[in-house]
């Protein structure tokens, strides 16, 4: 536990000197998406014959949905370059296993330090929510670690993954071809029953789906018979993504 915390320390140490490289992912561009589809399309929808979307506004309907973008995005930023980096450029973990800490140790400070940043920006984006009169429940609240489990679910893997890598190509694929695709697939700007079959499928599939669910859910109220599932779902991702992490980094640094 102390070897974890020191490893914590340390990032939190560096972060205090980069924060402001991260603010353009972590807040600026979700805001931006909640003005621009939110409030800006929200708008036109709000005169046209479909005025509402499961019975709320679409800004609120939107919401929540980049609540989970937001904690996906950050996770991902937070699990592929800098751990390449502490890895192969900075040898950052190689100067950190030559003390006493171990591999479990720089696992445990990791998984710390990502669920503490996601605590962060989910939080900031909650009151952005709430200042836009997005949430309509006394149990929004709990879109907060609903948002940050989603970031687990989705960092975690992607953690294992990188753990891996000899470069950073492998980086570029999943930002192409996962998280954008993500963003229409998930149902983050629509219902995923709008989509064709497969496509659901495919969709419900990932965590990001069940974590907008989830956090959707929890902000608009009513809840949904389907809430436990999204839960072990997301948990089921994180769990089997930490596992994998811990033996891809304890191979990677142990050759």
């Amino acid at each position: 536990m102390k070897g974890a915390l020191l490893v914590l320390e340390h990032n939190i140490v560096v972060y205090r000197r980069t924060w402001k490289g991260s603010i353009f992912v972590s807040f600026v561009s979700p805001l931006l998406f909640l003005l621009a589809m939110g409030v800006g399309l929200g708008n036109l929808i709000s005169h046209g014959a479909v005025r509402t979307l499961d019975g709320v506004s679409y800004v609120s309907f939107i919401a929540p949905g980049l609540l989970a973008v937001t904690t996906m995005q950050t996770a991902y930023s937070m699990t592929t370059y800098p751990v390449l980096y502490k890895i192969l450029w900075g040898r950052t973990y190689d100067a950190m296993l030559a003390t006493p800490l171990r591999v479990g140790d720089l696992l445990a400070g990791e998984i710390g330090w990502i669920i503490a940043r996601l605590a962060i920006v989910a939080s900031a984006f909650f009151v952005v929510m709430t200042i836009f009169g997005a949430v309509h429940s006394t149990a929004a609240v709990l879109a907060i670690p609903a948002a940050i489990l989603n970031g687990l679910a989705f960092g975690a893997p992607v953690l294992a993954f990188a753990a891996t890598r000899r470069n950073d190509v492998g980086f570029t694929v999943i930002a192409r071809f996962g998280i954008t695709p993500l963003f229409i697939l998930a149902g983050t700007f629509f219902p995923i029953s709008q989509l064709p079959s497969l496509l659901q499928a495919i969709g419900w599939l990932t965590p990001l789906s069940h974590g907008v669910a989830l956090a959707r859910a929890l902000t608009i109220g009513g809840g949904t018979p389907g809430m436990g599932v999204h839960v072990a779902v997301l948990l089921a991702y994180t769990l089997v993504g930490f596992t994998a992490a811990g033996f891809t980094l304890h191979r990677r640094l142990s050759s």
